[in-house]
C-alpha cells in the first residue's frame, strides 16, 4: 500500500484507549476506529449478523468488538468472527498512526 491511499481521519485524542469512535472513511462507508491499550484498528461499522453500528457496542479486554445488539463478536484487528450468532467477518481497514493522526486506508483482506 502506498501512502497515497491512506487519508486523516481522526486522531489519537478523539480515541482514547479502550473507546470506539464512528466516522465517516473517505470512501463514504461508516467505519469504527478502535483503539485496545494504543493499538489502533477499524472495522465497518455494521455487524454481520444483522447490521447494527458496532460502534455501539465495547472493545474487550481479548482484543473484541462485542455488538450491543445480540452478542456477536469480531477481532478489532481482522474483522474475523469470534463469537456467535455472527458467521460472517466484518471488513477491517488499513491503519496507520503518524505522529497523532489516525490515517486510514483500504480494506484488508478476510481472514
Amino acid at each position: 500500500m502506498t501512502e497515497a491511499e491512506f487519508t486523516p481521519v481522526a486522531t489519537l485524542a478523539d480515541v482514547p484507549p479502550g473507546q470506539l469512535l464512528s466516522i465517516r472513511a473517505p470512501t463514504g462507508e461508516q467505519v469504527v476506529l478502535v483503539n485496545l491499550d494504543g493499538e489502533v484498528g477499524a472495522l465497518l461499522d455494521r455487524c454481520s449478523h444483522q447490521e447494527y453500528a458496532l460502534s455501539a457496542g465495547e472493545i474487550l479486554d481479548d482484543g473484541t468488538i462485542e455488538c450491543v445488539w445480540h452478542g456477536a463478536r469480531f477481532d478489532f484487528r481482522t474483522g474475523a468472527v469470534r463469537g456467535l450468532p455472527a458467521v460472517e467477518p466484518v471488513p477491517a481497514f488499513a491503519v496507520r498512526i503518524d505522529g497523532d493522526a489516525i490515517l486510514l486506508g483500504p480494506r484488508i483482506p478476510s481472514p
